[in-house]
């Protein structure tokens, strides 16, 4: 579709022998967002690193925010906003030393970096801490402080590399309230997670098994589809066969 913010056709990722990723073919529309979900290995991760212009494709095509993957990856890397799997802020710098930091590679002006600073600290309420090192803080406040940094360009896309690993139940509910603020001011967010609860709050999924997209679609009809109370039964089902550890 033209209005399509991400497009793939076929995209394919190996390592000599081995393929990672197995011709993939999705799309995902302006402010989605869309779960990528899978067990750990499936190619979760592999897929996103195609798509954010960290590696390239082995086959296949694929378009993101207007740009395609192997010919433009530098114009992708500029629209989109990425938090990788691991801890991706610098814990040896302050709070404010990393926004001001990230906000400086993504080349904002200093006047709109000092401004943003500001209402990011106000906005997640660090300002006791904004002296801080960031290696001295809690797990969850490193995550949604690596979240909000990913969005301080205001990008078209932000791709989150399974963001809420590792952390208490109450701050992945804290999390996906500023996924959802963030999918309400128009950025679309393209999700990987191994949580199978989380794909409740996605619009759309797709279930990736042994590098393919097994299915996709919305919670509610996969559901449906696989005649199943939530979303782990439809992966269960899905992934009962799966070849890879």
């Amino acid at each position: 579709m033209a209005t399509s913010v991400i497009e793939t056709h076929e995209l394919t990722k190996r390592f000599g022998n081995f393929t990672a990723v197995d011709r993939i073919t999705f799309q995902v529309q302006p402010g989605e967002i869309f779960g990528f979900l899978g067990a750990n290995g499936a190619g979760k991760t592999t897929a996103m690193r195609m798509l954010t212009g960290l590696s390239r494709p082995t086959a296949g095509e694929g378009i993101v925010a207007g740009y395609d993957v192997y010919r433009q990856a530098e114009q992708i890397k500029r629209r989109i906003g990425y938090m990788s799997q691991r801890f991706s802020l610098y814990e040896d710098l302050t709070v404010r030393e990393n926004i001001q930091f990230y906000a400086g590679i993504y080349g904002l002006p200093w006047r709109s970096i000092r401004s943003k600073t500001s209402e990011l600290i106000e906005r997640l309420q660090l300002g006791e801490v904004a002296r801080t090192l960031v290696g001295s803080l809690p797990l969850g406040w490193k995550q949604k402080l690596a979240f909000s940094t990913a969005i301080l360009h205001d990008p078209e896309i932000v791709f989150l590399d399974e963001p809420t690993g590792g952390v208490d139940p109450i701050t992945r509910r804290q999390f996906w309230e500023m996924i959802y603020a963030a999918a309400d001011r128009g950025v679309t967010i393209f999700v990987t997670t191994h949580y199978m609860d989380e794909s409740e709050y996605c619009d759309r999924i797709s279930m990736m098994v042994d590098g393919e997209i097994r299915a996709l679609g919305s919670p509610h009809d996969l559901k449906t589809q696989y005649d199943q109370p939530d979303m782990n039964g439809v992966f269960l089902q899905l992934a009962r066969h799966s070849e890879r550890s």
